[in-house]
């Protein structure tokens, strides 16, 4: 079966990538059987394409399995004698809840108070992406890239929030649309100084819509 659901591909299309051919044919595999499950038939037309898809689809939304903070960060810190505060407020993500395997969504606000080592700002949102492109809580999501900075750059603190809907509590059980999660990490300064936490979370606000 792994073989004829290989041929599906087109010719010339590359794998999925940190996804070989053995598991790219098993995934696909596993999509037809859980749409016979469904009561689907997954040999109709519009359903032939499915199992590559959604193969290719969710190789792309754990991609961060293959990643890790200090490769995506790379050559970007930088020595630098400053020790105020670094903010980069609502970046956005897309995660998926590892109970339910449906996405969760919204709003990282990352802040660092450096010690000699500064990063490239955009490399604060590739962290991010790292960790949430995973099967994740929001929990464990907020204390990785808290945790991710704090081992790379060594900084004096450092402060996560996350605010995200959950699909999982929109589109079944509960069923409540206007919920949001919140949850936040503070290491270092962030932690122990209450007018650096009390700043930080000024900061996030501050002209924010919510």
């Amino acid at each position: 079966m792994a073989t004829e659901i290989a041929t599906m591909t087109d010719a010339g299309d590359d794998l999925p990538v940190g996804m070989s051919a053995d598991r790219f044919a098993a995934y696909q595999t596993a999509v037809r059987r859980q749409l016979s499950i469904l009561g689907e038939n997954p040999d109709r037309e519009g359903l032939l394409k499915t199992p590559e898809r959604v193969a290719r689809s969710m190789a792309f939304l754990t991609q961060g399995y293959e990643q890790d903070a200090l490769t995506v960060i790379g050559d970007a810190v930088f020595e630098e004698e400053n020790s105020n505060m670094i903010l980069v407020r609502d970046i956005e993500f897309y995660s998926m809840c590892e109970h339910h395997m449906l996405p969760f969504f919204g709003r990282a606000h990352v802040a660092y108070i450096p010690d000699g080592r500064m990063v490239g700002l955009s490399k604060l949102a590739r962290v991010v992406d790292v960790f949430a492109r995973r099967l994740q809580v929001q929990e464990r999501l907020t204390v990785d890239i808290a945790q991710a900075l704090t081992d790379v750059l060594k900084p004096r603190g450092v402060g996560v929030v996350i605010e995200a809907a959950h699909l999982c509590m929109m589109m079944r059980g509960v069923e409540k649309q206007n919920s949001s999660t919140v949850t936040s990490a503070v290491l270092g300064s962030f932690r122990d100084d209450p007018k650096t936490r009390d700043e930080f979370l000024r900061l996030i606000h501050n002209g924010s819509s919510l």
